[in-house]
């Protein structure tokens, strides 16, 4: 019948139970995680980037499934573009070697030093990108970036890798902050648009006003009305001061010199010259008959 010669049976070898599910690694799959991208599965590759809801992604990724929608996946539907995503500023770890220790977290927190593996809870701002732990940034009182001075509020906060409670929140806040884009991008197209309005109704004014009253003085920079200086005076125009090239041509014109210097002037027909002036001159009566040379013209030699 068996079990002779002192075999003793174990109770595992006699009675067959069900066997328990194979339970998952919870170390290996949150290191898994943290260094490979959501959406392909494979390593992470710099640049990295995260999503509103705070996974983390290789860049390259995110922009070869934006062009073939078809490649992204459907947990990754929110993201439509790249504005939808953020370039994380990491700090490297000096102790992280890839070849010999795969257990090391590549990057740590840039104010204390903690291993960024997800053992400890790492946030990222969404204004500049970068990438603390939580530990740390609770420290922080102020709301301003300790690596790059820049302000956040509490929705720019984002939580990396969170749990199923943390992308909810995450999701709230990535909803209140596109809202909050969308008032800010309408209110400064209506300020423009009221600015554009307000310079064409100013314009139209002005140029209905000057067909109007075409005398009217126009305004500009040289145009200022002058006061009498006293309290309560009135203001009176300054007076007009003709152009001074016409004071000068006027002047010049009366100028006996720039009328001799005319072309029909002749010293014949002027009634102010002498007549010794006058003979100076061919155009006098006594050198019309004259058969030696001009003054001008004479020579000792040839007389």
């Amino acid at each position: 019948m068996g079990c002779d010669g002192g075999t003793i049976p174990r109770r595992d070898e006699l009675v067959r139970m069900k066997k328990k599910p194979e339970q998952k690694d919870k170390d290996a799959e949150r290191q898994f995680r943290w260094k490979h991208c959501t959406i392909t599965q494979e390593r992470l590759r710099k640049p990295i980037v995260m999503c509103g809801l705070g996974r983390l992604y290789s860049k390259q990724n995110v922009i070869e499934c934006l062009l073939e929608k078809d490649k992204m996946p459907e947990s990754c539907a929110h993201i439509k573009s790249l504005k939808d995503v953020k370039d994380l500023k990491l700090t490297a770890n000096p102790a992280y070697d890839s070849d010999r220790d795969d257990k090391s977290a590549e990057f740590i927190c840039a104010l204390i030093g903690l291993e960024m593996s997800g053992q400890f809870r790492f946030v990222a701002l969404w204004t500049c990108g970068c990438v603390f732990s939580e530990r740390a940034l609770k420290e922080v009182k102020d709301k301003t970036c300790s690596s790059c001075q820049t302000p956040f509020s509490e929705q720019d906060v984002v939580i990396l890798n969170g749990s199923d409670e943390d992308v909810d929140l995450m999701r709230t806040r990535l909803d209140a902050r596109v809202a909050r884009l969308k008032a800010e991008k309408k209110a400064k197209a209506d300020k423009k648009a009221k600015a554009k309005a307000e310079s064409t109704v100013t314009s139209t004014a002005t140029s209905s006003e000057a067909a109007t009253n075409p005398d009217a003085e126009q305004p500009g920079p040289s145009s200022k009305p002058s006061t009498s200086g006293k309290p309560g005076g009135s203001s009176s125009l300054k007076p007009i001061i003709p152009n001074k090239r016409a004071l000068i041509s006027d002047k010049i014109g009366d100028d006996p010199m720039f009328k001799k210097s005319k072309q029909d002037y002749s010293v014949a027909k002027d009634p102010n010259a002498t007549d010794v002036y006058k003979s100076l001159f061919t155009t006098h009566e006594s050198e019309k008959d004259q058969q030696r040379a001009h003054w001008v013209t004479y020579n000792p030699f040839y007389n």
